[in-house]
């Protein structure tokens, strides 16, 4: 078997990126009235107050800090799947009794000893492979996921406050990197998740402010392609691309944007792509 490559990626791009994604967070919770932190986000069993301890806890652990103990099993709470989200819901449980304004002091803690480290790093360690969510691969590939997880955690926290997007806030180098992120797991989806058969040529017309095209051939294996060549596509998919974003990520759809699927081509394949659109561990 191919050793998998690695993906490389632009330092600036991605880091432009992530640190204007934190600041669009921070933004948002910048004088948030305390009762607001305890709205509830479209995510099961957790609060606006509950993301963001989980962005915090997640940073810290790429800064080498354990997790703390907590009171409860939280493996045992329904909306805790996997030993990822038994660690994300200890830094949860442990911040869920501070004020807002002290959990929003270590966020920017954290995530400005974070701009320190990442903006510091050389290209060899940049380029080097490492465990990621997605597997093996480059220490900029993880931080690239690391931005599509905290934008996608902004949209949770919009939601959350009734103060959605505009096309404005929509349009730039964080909401780019997100799409591009979740583009590099449609063969994955395509393929492996919703068995389309080979010779599928599967395309997502991403439709408003992220309007993009996203072409997946399957040809043995499914895997991006730029184009079809003469070929028409063989199952189509048109959608708003924020609306995309959440269904990959499991979300219900944003309310503010709300439209309709629409399938063309072998409509039985393109809604079972839709229905195992939700790749997010």
């Amino acid at each position: 078997m191919a050793a998998r490559s690695i993906t490389k990626l632009d330092k600036s791009e991605v880091l432009s990126g992530l640190f204007a994604e934190w600041d669009a967070i921070d933004a948002l919770l910048e004088g948030l009235p305390e009762t607001r932190w305890r709205a509830a986000t479209p995510l099961p069993g957790w609060s606006v107050q509950a993301v963001v301890s989980h962005i915090i806890g997640t940073e810290s652990f790429l800064e080498g800090i354990a997790p703390p103990e907590v009171d409860i099993d939280v493996s045992e709470l329904e909306h805790v799947r996997n030993d990822i989200g038994a660690m994300n819901e200890r830094w949860v449980r442990h911040l869920s009794g501070e004020p807002g304004t002290g959990v929003l002091e270590r966020y920017r803690a954290v995530t400005n000893g974070r701009r320190e480290v990442v903006a510091s790093m050389s290209d060899v360690e940049w380029d080097a492979p490492m465990p990621t969510p997605a597997g093996m691969d480059s220490y900029g590939r993880f931080m690239r996921i690391r931005t599509f997880d905290c934008w996608m955690h902004e949209q949770d926290i919009r939601v959350a406050l009734q103060r959605p997007s505009s096309d404005d806030e929509l349009d730039g180098t964080a909401s780019q990197l997100s799409l591009d992120e979740i583009a590099a797991t449609m063969g994955f989806v395509v393929g492996k998740l919703a068995k389309a058969p080979d010779g599928s040529r599967v395309s997502f017309d991403l439709t408003g402010p992220l309007a993009r095209t996203i072409n997946v051939s399957v040809d043995g294996r499914a895997q991006l392609v730029d184009d079809f060549g003469a070929q028409e596509p063989t199952a189509t998919i048109r959608l708003d691309a924020l609306q995309f974003t959440r269904l990959a990520g499991g979300r219900p759809m944003c309310p503010a944007r709300v439209q309709e699927v629409e399938l063309g081509g072998d409509k039985d394949v393109a809604a079972q792509i839709v229905e195992r659109l939700n790749f997010v561990i």
